[in-house]
């Protein structure tokens, strides 16, 4: 069977991509099946230049194929911030503090538009790199709302729903996600290589 290396340690990541590669007969291991620590500093500009170096970061530990993501959200009102510091948007850097500060920047803003992005680098075992991007368009609620989820999802609301997607449910946004658009990509990518 085929293996595929998750470069995250964030299990809520682990939970939505392992299943969809595991339904078309990959073994999926993350870095929370490894002893070692690869330890990343995520100050690349874009989405795309952490993925790649997280990827290559895990090379290090593993000759097998490596699929490594970043993503974070766009908020236009912001100039598409907070962007690649969607994680460290606030000191605290905690999702409760992160949307706190994301709807006390909103609180006057007309223009709620948002979007969702994932960016997705499969490292293959000869160096060759592919990359992938999802998105899921929305608006930035007026306040938190809804208990499942992580991130931005108590105040994101997906287009053509009334819901933030901590309201909508894990099953709704498994379906919708960016992460899920991006993972579909690279799903059909693999699919036709074999």
């Amino acid at each position: 069977m085929p293996r595929i290396v998750l470069a995250t340690r964030n299990k809520h990541k682990v939970e939505e991509i392992a299943p969809p590669l595991e339904s078309i007969g990959y073994e999926v291991d993350s870095l929370l099946d490894f002893d070692e620590h690869v330890d990343v500093e995520e100050n690349g500009e874009t989405f795309l230049e952490n993925a790649r170096k997280k990827a290559r970061a895990v090379r290090r530990i593993t000759t097998s194929p490596i699929l490594a993501d970043d993503s974070g959200l766009e908020v236009e009102a912001l100039d598409k911030g907070p962007g690649v510091h969607s994680k460290r948007f606030s000191k605290e850097g905690s999702d409760h503090a992160n949307n706190r500060l994301l709807l006390e920047k909103m609180a006057n803003e007309r223009n709620r538009s948002a979007l969702f992005r994932t960016v997705m680098v499969l490292f293959l075992e000869d160096g060759r790199e592919m990359t992938f991007e999802g998105t899921l368009p929305g608006y930035i609620h007026t306040a938190v709302e809804g208990d499942e989820g992580f991130g931005y999802d108590s105040v994101f609301i997906p287009v053509g729903h009334s819901e933030t997607l901590a309201s909508l449910g894990a099953d709704v946004k498994g379906r919708i996600s960016h992460r899920k658009r991006c993972l579909d990509k690279v799903i059909a990518h693999l699919r036709d290589k074999r």
